[in-house]
């Protein structure tokens, strides 16, 4: 178990900063997601929008992958290749991931949206958009990263859904990707008794499904989808914790 970094005040407002204009690029991809729109062209568009707020896209910095965004319709979980083949269609649930690196620190976020009106699909992620405000105000200093995934899982218990448990969210900062990993359900992980402090940054991440929750990866090494072929939906915001309490760095 790594022992989080905390950052200063300064590199907090840093990262504020920075996490404003990515939520602004988000804000432009969500609205840029509709029929007939392709994978691709949310990747040219956020490239575009990074490049303008003075960023530099965070998923390119991993290992091997070579996108600004991460896109899945439907089954997928994460990590989708934008591929120009993937074409959006009436009634495909649409995921959409973006980080980005301001000024040396990363901020994370990501949405899923609905192309269609259907109410079980509306409830689908209404349940994901509460779990995630839910998780956030648990974010307390004097509380712990458990407190955290027993919100996730609490919500999604209530209309019978299931957490990805092999994926977490995770701390955020100069890297990525940082202690503690944030798990969307309470299963007493050594991470989960880590107590919550001023100067953490935390992306708070859920993901989740209406079926058993096991994964598999497609042959592009990338792509994670559900193993049974169930809907799955992410919402993920970074959040930075301070004296008062959490504050959602990736708002708009």
């Amino acid at each position: 178990m790594a022992k989080p970094t905390i950052k200063t005040k300064e590199e907090l407002m840093i990262m504020k900063d920075g996490g404003s204009r990515l939520g602004v690029i988000k804000k432009a991809l969500f609205d840029k997601v509709a029929v007939g729109i392709n994978a691709a062209d949310i990747e040219n568009l956020a490239c575009k929008l990074i490049a303008s707020e003075g960023g530099v896209p965070s998923f390119k910095e991993v290992p091997g992958y070579s996108w600004a965004t991460c896109v899945n319709v439907n089954d997928g979980v994460v990590h989708g290749i934008p591929k120009k083949s993937l074409i959006f269609r009436e009634g495909d649930l649409v995921s959409v991931d973006i980080g980005m690196i301001y000024k040396g620190f990363h901020t994370d976020t990501s949405f899923t949206k609905l192309l269609g009106e259907d109410k079980e699909l509306i409830k689908f992620l209404d349940t994901g958009k509460r779990a995630l405000k839910s998780a956030i105000k648990a974010a307390k200093p004097g509380r712990y990263i458990g407190d955290i995934s027993k919100a996730f899982e609490t919500e999604l218990k209530k209309d019978n859904l299931t957490p990805i448990k092999s994926l977490t969210g995770h701390g955020i900062g100069r890297k990525l990707h940082e202690s503690p990993l944030i798990p969307c359900f309470a299963g007493g992980s050594s991470d989960e008794k880590i107590k919550i402090v001023e100067g953490m940054a935390l992306a708070l991440e859920i993901m989740y499904t209406n079926g058993g929750g096991e994964i598999k990866t497609d042959s592009d090494g990338w792509t994670i989808r559900t193993r049974d072929g169930k809907i799955a939906a992410l919402f993920e915001e970074t959040v930075g914790i301070m004296k008062d309490g959490p504050i959602v760095f990736t708002k708009p």
